[in-house]
């Protein structure tokens, strides 16, 4: 039988990953036009039915929904009416002369010289900053800056229709001795261990410190099976972003032998009709672990195949 997790202490590494999603933005028309504009180094607005003007520009009035009736090309200057520090940068809040919402931005001033009401300019970046909002550097303090005016935007730029975009998230995860011991027992013994309940002999997976159930402490540890049962499956059959691997395959819910909870993994497929006739709930199947050397990962198991009866 093996010991409590408690019995033995982990000083593991954390295990350092990353979330990342790329994806595409439709800007809109208005947005779209103001993102094209920047490297001509004109701030779109938009003009609404009661004259008031927005920027940067938007497709519809954030008081009433009603569409612009016209782009507008906004002035460089205006008024700060709030600011803040972020990570070292100021950030502040601009009126724009003739608009009547705030543009938040960087502000090229150190946070004891500021106050609101005091009167900013816009300052381009000196490289090429392309379509994006960066290429306005920051506002800068104008005290003398005469007050700008909103004029019509003459030959506007074809609006952005998509915009790429990587969103990423890097974390550091700490395993502890319940999750630490599973992947250290995959990695060094090929094989998947679980805690039992408190109640009985099956085996929860992954293993926890609570038993779901009773809400009491978990008991010892217990190696599963290498075979087990689908309770619940998907066909994949079509491609989609941040697949492991090539369709068609089955996504399934397999509780292994020992279990009592379900392990989700892959089986693999050779067509579809097959698929359909052979895997489904109640279906027995056999873990395949990868050739060569494990890493103490849940992909240490290849996939599952189904036992032939």
């Amino acid at each position: 039988m093996f010991a409590a997790p408690e019995t033995h202490p982990h000083d593991l590494p954390t295990f350092h990953s990353q979330i990342s999603m790329p994806y595409t933005l439709t800007p809109g028309r208005a947005a779209g036009t103001f993102l094209a504009e920047m490297p001509n180094r004109r701030i779109v607005g938009s003009r609404f039915p009661d004259g008031t003007v927005i920027a940067p520009a938007q497709d519809f009035s954030p008081v009433d929904g009603e569409e612009p009736e016209a782009l507008v090309q906004a002035p460089e200057t205006g008024v700060l009416t709030a600011f803040t520090r972020v990570n070292g940068d100021v950030i502040g809040l601009v009126r724009l002369d003739g608009c009547a919402n705030e543009f938040p931005h960087r502000i090229l001033a150190d946070l004891d010289v500021l106050s609101v009401g005091q009167r900013v300019a816009a300052q381009w970046s000196d490289g090429d900053e392309g379509t994006s909002i960066t290429a306005i550097k920051g506002f800068a303090l104008a005290p003398d800056a005469p007050e700008g005016k909103v004029i019509d935007l003459a030959d506007p730029a074809e609006p952005l229709g998509v915009i790429n975009y990587s969103m990423s998230l890097d974390f550091d995860h700490a395993y502890g001795p319940y999750y630490g011991r599973m992947f250290d027992e995959i990695r060094e013994h090929g094989r998947v261990m679980g805690v039992r309940v408190s109640n009985g002999d099956d085996a929860l997976l992954p293993p926890r410190e609570v038993d779901d159930v009773t809400h009491k402490r978990t008991g010892t540890w217990k190696a599963c099976g290498n075979t087990g049962t689908i309770r619940g499956c998907s066909i994949i059959n079509m491609e989609i972003l941040g697949q492991a691997r090539k369709p068609p395959y089955v996504y399934a819910e397999i509780v292994l032998d020992g279990a009592s909870t379900r392990m989700i993994h892959v089986i693999d497929i050779d067509d579809l009709e097959s698929a359909k006739e052979k895997i489904r709930p109640g279906t027995r199947v056999r873990a395949i672990w990868t050739d060569g050397e494990r890493q103490g990962r849940v992909s240490d198991i290849d996939r599952f195949e189904v036992i032939e009866e």
